[in-house]
């Protein structure tokens, strides 16, 4: 087995295993991953790889807004963030613009350590980490 195919192994195991709460911080971290690429391509003007990534970053939105449990008044607040950061999004990727991209992946940081606030607070462990 190469090295690759041990850590393919070990990230699908990873995800299986993981909680909610730790499968949202997941997803917190690869929008930061994939706005961090889009914003490298963009300076690069590598414009089909910025396209591809952006348009993972608002996959990961959009899933965030569609799990979004309605019966908790705070979720109106989230699916207006989320609706935010789709639009910027898309207005980065029409444009390709690196400091929409940077607006976006500030949120992003900000909602990935708030999110790593509540689940220390909870009692979980977050142990992923990304800039």
């Amino acid at each position: 087995m190469t090295n690759q195919n041990r850590y393919a192994a070990y990230e699908k195991s990873r995800i299986m295993t993981a909680s909610p709460a730790e499968l949202t911080l997941m997803l917190y971290e690869g929008a930061i991953k994939f706005c961090n690429i889009a914003i490298v391509a963009v300076e690069k003007n590598e414009i089909e790889k910025a396209h591809i990534n952006i348009r993972k970053v608002e996959d990961i939105i959009t899933e965030f807004q569609a799990t979004l449990d309605h019966k908790y008044p705070v979720a109106e607040d989230f699916d207006k963030v989320y609706a935010y950061l789709h639009q910027r999004l898309v207005d980065a990727n029409v444009k390709k613009d690196k400091e929409i991209l940077e607006e976006v992946l500030e949120h992003l940081r900000t909602m990935r350590d708030t999110w790593k606030e509540v689940m220390q607070k909870a009692g979980n462990n977050p142990k992923l980490h990304i800039s």
